[in-house]
This record gives structure tokens, sequence and C-alpha cells, in this order.
């Protein structure tokens, strides 16, 4: 039976990405930050919280959602929570975390689920990279399967951080953030699961986001990055 949902636990992160999207979204970002890509981990998505064998199940290893057309479902986005209007790069990043890692598929389809994340996103379509956000949506048929079970997830948001490296290239060239006006930050936090029969389990959690907040308008998501933990 069903534990958990793989998108929430970026277990198939980076599938999705191009070699050139990945190159433009943290070239744009700063240039430092390229080096970054070649000497860190991906996020693993493994967590310190209860596994039951019989019940979880394996994250895709090429979710078809990682390219798809964003859907529009005519009953919105289920339970899935709006963007807040938050100009501050960390509580942003914080808040776009918790959206993430919490899902609910008693109330919420695979549609409305990837309607409702891409709603966090940029409008500025040189710096969006939503394949790998939407990457992380398992196919319909996990989805039907994690709704047969009423799988769902709340998350707790611990802390935001900018990742040191990041501090420093941006101390390096103070300047070169103001073209896009992309910041990383690292969230970490913990994921509580339910499902039917009194099933249920916690993991720690961890995520590196790319979230752009131009200095006249609210943040916006614009990538889920490469771990930048420290």
């Amino acid at each position: 039976m069903p534990k958990r949902l793989p998108s929430i636990s970026l277990s198939s992160y980076g599938m999705g990405w191009s070699s050139t999207r990945r190159t433009t979204v943290i070239a744009l970002v700063i240039t430092v930050l390229l080096a970054i890509t070649t000497t860190v981990a991906w996020l693993s998505g493994s967590g310190s919280g209860h596994q039951d064998p019989d019940r979880a199940l394996p994250a895709p290893t090429n979710s078809p959602s990682s390219s798809e057309t964003v859907p529009k479902p005519a009953a919105g986005s289920g339970s899935v929570a709006k963007p807040p209007q938050i100009a501050e790069p960390v509580a942003y990043a914080k808040a776009a975390a918790q959206m993430l890692w919490s899902y609910d598929t008693r109330k919420t389809s695979r549609d409305q689920q990837l309607a409702g994340m891409r709603a966090w996103m940029t409008r500025e379509s040189a710096y969006a990279d939503w394949a790998s956000v939407s990457g992380q949506v398992p196919d319909p048929v996990l989805w039907s399967r994690m709704a047969d079970q009423d799988q769902h997830a709340i998350a707790e948001i611990t802390e935001g951080h900018f990742p040191s490296a990041f501090k420093a290239a941006l101390a390096d060239s103070p300047s070169a953030i103001t073209k896009a006006y992309i910041y990383v930050v690292t969230v970490n936090g913990k994921q509580t699961l339910s499902w039917k029969k009194g099933g249920g389990g916690a993991e720690e959690r961890a995520v590196t986001l790319a979230v752009q907040c131009r200095p006249d308008r609210d943040c916006a998501l614009a990538a889920i990055a490469p771990s930048v933990t420290q």
C-alpha cells in the first residue's frame, strides 16, 4: 500500500532537466553557482522517517509530468495552497517548500496538483524551470493508486537560509543578482504522511529552491535547485 508521494521525496529530481535549461537557470542565479552544480549531490529524498516496505511506493524513474503542459482543471487547484504575497526570499522559499511537501489525494486530482504548483512559478519564462517542479509529481496511474489509499501529507518547516556558497558568491559580485533577482534558499523541515486504516509516518526533508524576488513585485518560484545545504 502506498506511503508517500515520490514527488515530495524529491528522489527523482533532475531527471527531466535538459542541459540547456539547467545551465540557463543556474547561470542566471550567479556565475559561481555553475561550479556548485558539479560539486554537490542532487537531493536524494532519503529521510529518517519510518518506512514500511509493504506500503512504500518506489520513486518514478522517468515521470511523464516533467515535460507535460500545465493542466487547467475547471475545479481549481484542490488542496494546494495559493502562493502568498511575500517579497522576502527566505520567507517565500519556506512557504513554497511547505506547499511542495503537502498534498491530499482525497481532495485533489493530479491535474489540480500540477495546476496549483504552477501558480507559484515565475511568469518570466527565461528564468522558470517548470520541469524541475512538475517532474516531481507521479504519473497518473501512481497518483490514482495513492488516491485509492487516501494518501495525504502535511509539512512543518523548521528553518530556511541562504547557503554559504550562495552568500559567498553574492559577496564577491553583489551586482550580479540585479539581472534576474534570483536567490538560492535551502529549507529544512518534516513531512508527516497518513493513509487509510491509521497508517502513517514522518520524514525529515530538505530542499534548495531558486526564488525570484524582484524589488517591484512579490516573490515567485523559479526552480528546484541543486542541493546546497550549508
